[in-house]
């Protein structure tokens, strides 16, 4: 049972990362005004007499069924998501004495690390009732996209771990790559920040051509005002309307940050190509790479269409998955490095 629900964990969180994407681009956030129900109801309202009643208990809100089922089905999916870590973390505990321990987390045993998963839930739950109480604050709903991708990162590294065949890899030439894989996850997280960053504060079309903005690749900027994180959406930290200067900051933040990535993972996807027992993953990156920084571009010239912007979103949680398993590969050459020398060293005393 622990093994399946490590399979089915991660690819449910991946549809609710989507849905959640989904919900965003479709201003369904706030289609339900209250949290945890639906305009007190655990559906959302859609029959005239639903709608009649929650016309009267929110009569400032405009209801609008389609968004509410759309907001309603991510919480669904995202509570059903809380079951399935809830039960991983109960097994885990009543097999942690066989559950081995995860190379890379400075030995924490597998329940352990499910017992983080739960309170990274738990914290992800809370920015899901300030997303709405909040009304959309754009520093807690990239927040919230953020801990979403996290937890999927967490629950892939997880069955991976458990599943994952590493084989013959080169111990010491995939050691040296750890250390820029971590650096790999970081930049990854980084620029998943920065793309919900655009994506809340509705910039990502501020630009509309490419690889230039407005015909110059130094367009007017407001960084101050635009990456200020305490203000409500749509306006200054002063209650300004937000300038036009400052959504040209975020976006051209943003593709700074994807030009720096994809020099840094197409390098190190290169370097880990030459590796052997490191091929397999390191295509994966590169393909998943690729695939995003082509879906980034179109949706600038397509002008972000619905599909290609919720598919822009996947696109990042799985790139960010392909950087963990290439984590998770180097990592293991480097622990296993590391148990050479200290078997070494002994002998080399004694002599």
């Amino acid at each position: 049972m622990y093994r399946k629900l490590l399979l089915i964990a991660p690819i449910f969180t991946l549809i609710v990362v989507v849905v959640g994407a989904y919900t965003r681009l479709t201003d369904s956030g706030l289609g339900c005004p209250d949290w945890p129900g639906c305009y007190g109801q655990l559906t959302a309202p859609d029959t005239p007499a639903e709608i009649a009643r929650a016309a009267t208990r929110f009569p400032d809100a405009e209801i609008d069924p389609f968004k509410g089922w759309v907001e309603m089905i991510h919480r669904y999916l995202a509570g059903t998501l809380g079951l399935l870590i809830l039960s991983i973390a109960v097994i885990a505990w009543r097999r942690r004495h066989q559950v081995a321990a995860i190379p890379g987390f400075g030995g924490r045993d597998a329940h352990w690390f499910a017992t983080g998963l739960m309170l990274l839930l738990m914290v992800q739950a809370l920015l899901g009732k300030f997303t709405v109480t909040l009304l959309l604050k754009p520093g807690i709903v990239t927040l919230h996209l953020l801990g979403g991708m996290l937890i999927l990162a967490f629950l892939f590294r997880l069955a991976i771990g458990e599943f994952v065949d590493r084989g013959a890899v080169a111990v010491q030439q995939a050691a040296k790559l750890a250390p820029w894989a971590a650096l790999g996850i970081a930049l990854t997280i980084a620029q998943i920040v920065l793309g919900g960053w655009v994506s809340t504060n509705y910039a990502a079309l501020t630009c509309l051509d490419f690889p230039t903005c407005h015909g110059t690749l130094l367009p007017p900027m407001d960084f101050q005002h635009g990456f200020h994180v305490l203000r409500e959406l749509g306006e200054a930290p002063d209650g300004s309307p937000l300038s036009h200067e400052s959504l040209n900051a975020i976006q051209w933040t943003h593709r700074v940050g994807a030009l720096v990535l994809t020099a840094f993972l197409g390098t190190l996807g290169l370097l880990a190509w030459r590796v052997p027992g490191l091929r397999a993953a390191a295509a994966f990156m590169l393909t998943a790479l690729a695939a995003q920084v082509t879906i980034g571009i179109l949706n600038v010239v397509w002008l972000l269409p619905l599909w290609l912007a919720t598919l822009h979103n996947f696109g990042a949680a799985i790139l960010l998955c392909s950087v963990v398993m290439l984590r998770f590969m180097t990592a293991q050459g480097a622990a296993e490095r590391v148990a050479a020398d200290l078997s070494v060293r002994p002998a080399a005393a004694v002599r």
